[in-house]
């Protein structure tokens, strides 16, 4: 097999593709990463092939969200997107050339994979870390929250038509012109192929998202992607030795959801609530997420990999990005989503209800003494402490990537 994993994002977006294509080499196959370019020495350190693409797309949304003062700023920003995404389509086309795929696995966010693998006359599998396309009456589409009826939670999934609606132009362009390809409908979806069901991977843990009763057999939780345990290299020293200090730790980060105008704030909102709930503080910068002053009772970095971190903290404070909080959960830690848009507060509602953690806590709404009731809860309560171990074995327990490789392995044989 040689596959062609096409993908587009933030770290969470990338890093279980790259454990995806790090698992295919180990088991002989042959994997190329098509990620913006900011992701190349990774994939060259793990001896994984690397084609660039959707590069300025990426530095769009880290500069806006490190600049943006909230969602408005964001939303305006991404009508700066338009050519930067028609020349990702391009990009991932030159890929796939030099390539040559025997298969090819996408992020539906990259827009370019459904429609190459058609030119290539090749298989096709679509992946993202989050139950989003598959209808389900179980729970509506994981950008809304609420109990609803079955029947209208299979409706919300029709959002998934917006792709089409929305970008239906510039994708039958590079059909038309790149591709050579007849125009398709706007209305199309993003789950069937010439009348046939799109095989879906996600990786996420059935421990945190049960397998829905009303999946179709071409859905597949396979477990979360998680790169081979050594990979990352060890904690620097001032990280080490802070967490070998006494008290608790608290790990707070919000990744790029935090806009960055208001990140010294918070940074204080942070450092007030984590005093009064009797902790200490790693607080992880970002895209501009947070920013603080260094204490001695609190650390700011950069990135660090959460594999190494997290394991090693009391509890894990977040924006409820995917792979934050997978990374929470496998490592067994209590925690604490402050959602800002998308996709967090669904996850945040999965950790409530998994009993891994508090009731969620919107970034936008957290004032000192909101956080400091949550953190004490937190911290405090042995219940959440219980449930996450608890869960953090059974996601330990899973081969995610073992599992998926098998998956493309059927779909590249039929």
């Amino acid at each position: 097999m040689r596959a062609l994993i096409i993908t587009f994002g933030t770290r969470g977006d990338v890093e279980p593709y790259l454990a995806l294509a790090e698992r295919l080499q180990s088991e002989g196959h042959e994997a190329v990463l098509c990620a913006p370019e900011a992701y190349r020495t990774e994939a060259a350190r793990s001896g994984i092939g690397f084609a660039p693409a959707a590069t300025r797309m990426h530095e769009l949304v880290r500069d806006g969200m490190s600049t943006a003062a909230g969602p408005m700023d964001v939303a305006r920003a991404a009508r700066q997107m338009t050519a930067a995404m028609r020349d990702s389509l391009v990009e991932q086309w030159d890929a796939a050339q030099r390539v040559e795929p025997t298969i090819i696995l996408s992020h539906p966010k990259a827009l370019g994979g459904l429609h190459i693998a058609e030119r290539l006359a090749i298989p096709f599998a679509a992946s993202l870390p989050l139950p989003f396309l598959t209808p389900t009456g179980e729970f509506p589409i994981p950008f809304m929250t609420g109990r609803h009826s079955e029947r209208w939670n299979r409706m919300t999934y029709q959002f998934n038509r917006f792709t089409a609606i929305a970008y239906g132009g510039m994708i039958n362009r590079f059909r038309r012109r790149q591709l050579g390809l007849a125009r398709e409908s706007r209305f199309s979806d993003f789950l069937h192929r010439d009348g046939a069901a799109v095989p879906v991977l996600y990786p996420v843990s059935p421990a945190v998202v049960p397998r829905p009763h009303d999946y179709p057999e071409s859905a597949h939780l396979t477990g979360y992607w998680f790169r081979a345990q050594g990979t990352a290299e060890a904690l620097p020293d001032d990280v080490s030795a802070f967490l070998d200090g006494d008290g608790p730790v608290v790990y707070a980060g919000f990744g790029s959801m935090g806009f960055g105008r208001h990140a010294a704030d918070r940074g204080r909102t942070v450092l007030e609530a984590v005093r009064a709930a009797g902790a200490r503080a790693i607080v992880a910068r970002g895209w501009g997420g947070l920013e603080a002053e260094q204490a001695d009772d609190l650390l700011v970095i950069d990135e660090v990999p959460h594999e190494l971190l997290f394991p090693r903290v009391s509890a894990v404070v977040h924006h409820g990005g995917s792979g934050t909080t997978a990374a929470g959960l496998r490592a067994g830690r209590p925690t604490l989503i402050c959602p800002v848009l998308g996709d967090q507060p669904f996850w945040g509602e999965r950790v409530r209800a998994l009993g891994a953690g508090p009731e969620p806590l919107p970034l936008m709404k957290m004032r000192a003494d909101s956080l400091t009731e949550r953190l004490t809860d937190l911290i405090g309560n042995a219940a959440y402490a219980e449930r996450a171990a608890t869960i953090g074995e059974q996601i330990s327990g899973e081969d995610g990537t073992g599992r998926a490789v098998q998956i493309l392995e059927e779909i590249e044989a039929t």
